[in-house]
């Protein structure tokens, strides 16, 4: 697709992901979540399925050629996927943890992959209101219910303390050796995928992720990040890629533009 295309679709998509987080707010609101649990022992409730079938079915409407993979899709095999070229990736509810917790630091993240990159992405956080987006060649925003859009930019603010998103709920040692290297830094705990949105619009520097993640959890935020003017790669460097044979990331790091020498800290 070309940039202008990309920049025609994104309002449709943003409208979906509202749409998709009001779901997660009708189960939300309640007091049964129907959480049960998948095989990798994470948690599933009424939300993710109930907001996974109306992106699904939309999707499939809105661009019938593109297949769809979700998180809570069947496994689709790479042999199938292999010849996939553009195709949109969701996690119709990412951080179920946060969810359940109760803390409102949950999205609706949906991507569009072409080739092995985030061409457009949705970051959609219901219970706060706030929805980033970005499209390749148009730039990043942030939205608040009612408001007008305004662009942000992943800013460099040399002169600050260096500060660092951190996952709420997934800390490891090699996190917290990691923490301990840059002196008086400042730890920024977040979930969801609202932890590269905090580097995307300037409020952190870097966010370092040790722990296990799939595609589906950083594909919508990597294009915002990206359109921002940030850089999400494995600790070699390398951007993250899409459609992989393994769906699972390596360990990255989502940096602003302020040059930190987090490499010489692994």
């Amino acid at each position: 697709m070309t940039d202008e295309q990309l920049a025609d679709l994104l309002p449709q998509v943003i409208a979906l992901a509202r749409q998709a987080g009001k779901a997660i707010m009708d189960v939300y609101a309640g007091d049964n979540f129907g959480t049960t649990f998948k095989a990798d022992n994470s948690p599933l409730t009424k939300a993710d399925l109930a907001s996974h079938r109306i992106i699904t079915e939309t999707l499939g409407r809105l661009a019938p050629c593109f297949p769809v993979l979700s998180e809570e899709s069947p496994d689709t095999s790479y042999e199938t996927r292999r010849s996939w070229t553009t195709y949109w990736l969701v996690d119709p509810l990412d951080g179920t943890k946060e969810f359940l917790a109760r803390n409102n630091e949950f999205t609706v993240n949906i991507a569009l992959i072409g080739g092995n990159t985030s061409v457009l992405g949705v970051v959609s956080a219901p219970a706060l209101g706030v929805t980033y987006c970005a499209a390749r060649g148009y730039g990043a925003f942030k939205q608040f219910d009612g408001d007008d859009a305004t662009q942000i930019f992943a800013e460099d603010r040399s002169d600050d303390p260096l500060r660092m998103v951190v996952s709420r709920s997934h800390r490891c040692e090699e996190l917290e050796a990691f923490l301990n290297k840059p002196p008086g830094a400042v730890s920024i705990p977040t979930g969801s995928s609202l932890k590269f949105c905090v580097v995307a619009e300037g409020a952190a520097h870097l966010y370092p992720r040790f722990g296990p993640t799939n595609e589906w959890d950083t594909a919508a935020a990597h294009c915002v990040v990206t359109e921002a003017g940030g850089t999400v790669t494995n600790f070699q460097g390398t951007p993250l890629v899409y459609n992989k044979p393994e769906l699972l990331n390596p360990h990255f790091m989502v940096s602003g533009k302020r040059k930190v020498p987090w490499q010489d800290w692994l």
